[in-house]
Order: structure tokens, then C-alpha cells, then sequence
């Protein structure tokens, strides 16, 4: 059985577009206990979705790392 991480991205300074390396992640919303209901997302084909929770907007950017995000410093990191 394949074990495989699904990133979780969170957005505490509020911007309205999160550039990431995944197309399939967990959105948190913010930092707790500011955090939302963690929801799976999952673009698919396309290349932006829009969390329904918090409106950000994630659009997938080929070149950044699994665990990277523009802005920097939006991946929750495990144990937080």
C-alpha cells in the first residue's frame, strides 16, 4: 500500500492568490485556531480553484516544489 502525503496550505496574510506545486492539496484557511474545516481540493486539469471556504484562490505553477507556495511560507508544516 502506497503512502503519500497530501500538502496542507494555509493563507494568514490574506492575499487573494496562492501560486503552489500541487494540484491536489488541503486547504486550512489560516493558522489555528483562525483554521477553517480542512478541505481536499483538487484541480483536476485545470490549473486554479477557488477554496470554498475562504475564497482564496489556488493556482497550480509547474516549477515550484510539492511543499513551495507563492507567497512563500503558506505550507502548513507537519505537527503544526
Amino acid at each position: 500500500m502506497a503512502v503519500s502525503t497530501i500538502p496542507h496550505f494555509k493563507n494568514d496574510e490574506g492575499v487573494s492568490r496562492i501560486a503552489i506545486g500541487v494540484r491536489e492539496f488541503m486547504c486550512c484557511g489560516a493558522s489555528e485556531p483562525h483554521d477553517h474545516p480542512h478541505v481536499f481540493l483538487d484541480m483536476g486539469d485545470d490549473s486554479e480553484i477557488v477554496c470554498p471556504y475562504c475564497s482564496t484562490l489556488f493556482t497550480f505553477k509547474s516549477g515550484l516544489p510539492a511543499n513551495g507556495s507563492e507567497p512563500e511560507g503558506c505550507l502548513v508544516e507537519a505537527g503544526h
